[in-house]
């Protein structure tokens, strides 16, 4: 009976002792969910804060509470914070496209074309050039160069997926172009009457130089709707430069790759998993652009496609503001706000010389 009864306990044993597993991503977009509805909340108060400036701060001020930070940031929820990062930013990034229409693109006029082209170029590779020689670690140059040349947080996360950066020069990123994208809120409608900006001048210059959409928005809106119209297209004008670079990185990523195979004479083959030539949330993202220039979608289908996209991105950088160290950012604090400052100053002054010549 004593051989019976430790034979059954043998058995039972491993059900009972099987260690719970973790609630998989269900805290972390827990957290995520309430981050949002705060970061909307704020917004709604002072329509001034972007959600998606409100959520990134929120996600660092989660990742530096004792409490929060121990049960959610970095314990169970880190897996729905890290999906929330990563997936809902690719879902996010593909509904940004059905904010752009070719035919307001062109609407402008090729000298505004060539204009966003020309402050892209210099911010980007200026940016990344200046980075590397001051010394920053691993990506940050290429990402910072990216989120101001770009659209902020968003071209910051969906490059460093193709590019597979690390987390922390990700989250280091994000949080400096936030930043200054907030500041430029600020500072920029205090600059209008001084550089003798009319309001369709202010409203591209705005849109040329800040780097979130949403940062353009309560930035543009102070001069007047007609600022506010321009101010969006040309910043979606830069929002469409999205794809092509994205898509330059991933080509670059597989050469790389490729690179490292050939060097490993006598190895197995599949060892490394390439990129793939295009990134499938690029295609989505350029699929919908179509999409929203054929004409076809009814303004309440686009109006819900602008809300779940402003909700997917605000999830995201919650996501990617808990994962901001502000310990390990003031080491190189300041070398990395010094490169904020720089690229700051050169896109609003490249900006405005563009708006200044071509308007």
């Amino acid at each position: 009976m004593a051989l019976l009864g430790e034979r059954a306990k043998s058995r039972t044993a491993p059900l009972t002792a099987r260690p719970r597993r973790p609630h998989g991503k269900v805290p972390g977009l827990a957290l995520a969910t309430a981050g949002v509805a705060v970061a909307w909340g704020a917004h709604r108060l002072v329509p001034g804060v972007p959600m998606l400036t409100a959520a990134v701060v929120l996600g660092i001020v989660a990742a530096h509470l004792p409490g929060s930070a121990r049960h959610f940031v970095r314990g169970p929820g880190k897996a729905g914070l890290t999906f929330a990062a990563k997936r809902l930013m690719r879902v996010g990034i593909v509904l940004l496209g059905l904010k752009l229409s070719l035919d307001d693109v062109l609407g402008l006029g090729w000298s505004s074309v060539v204009m966003v082209l020309g402050v892209v170029a210099v911010t980007f590779f200026g940016t990344w050039w200046l980075g590397r020689r001051m010394g920053l670690r691993g990506d940050q140059p290429l990402l910072i160069a990216t989120g101001y040349s770009i659209c902020g947080a968003s071209a910051i996360g969906a490059v460093s997926e193709v590019s597979e950066s690390d987390e922390r020069d990700t989250a280091t990123s994000v949080a400096l172009v936030t930043l200054c994208g907030t500041l430029a809120i600020a500072v920029l409608p205090l600059l209008q009457g001084p550089l003798g900006l009319n309001d369709a001048e202010f409203g591209r210059w705005v849109g040329a130089s800040v780097h979130d959409v949403g940062q353009v928005v309560a930035t543009a809106q102070t001069a007047g709707s007609g600022a506010l119209g321009d101010a969006v297209l040309v910043k979606l004008m830069r929002v469409a430069l999205l794809a092509p670079l994205v898509a330059a990185f991933a080509l670059s990523v597989r050469a790389r790759s490729r690179s490292r195979s050939a060097e490993r004479a006598g190895t197995a083959t599949g060892g490394s998993r390439r990129p793939p030539l295009v990134p499938l949330f690029v295609v989505g993202f350029l699929a919908m652009v179509a999409l929203r220039t054929t004409g076809l979608l009814p303004g309440g289908a686009i109006d819900a496609a602008h809300v779940a996209q402003e909700l997917l991105l605000a999830a995201a950088l919650f996501g990617l503001g808990s994962a901001v160290d502000l310990p390990s950012l003031t080491r190189t604090g300041g070398r990395v706000a010094a490169l904020g400052l720089v690229a700051w100053g050169v896109i609003a002054g490249i900006s405005y010389v563009g708006v200044v010549l071509t308007y």
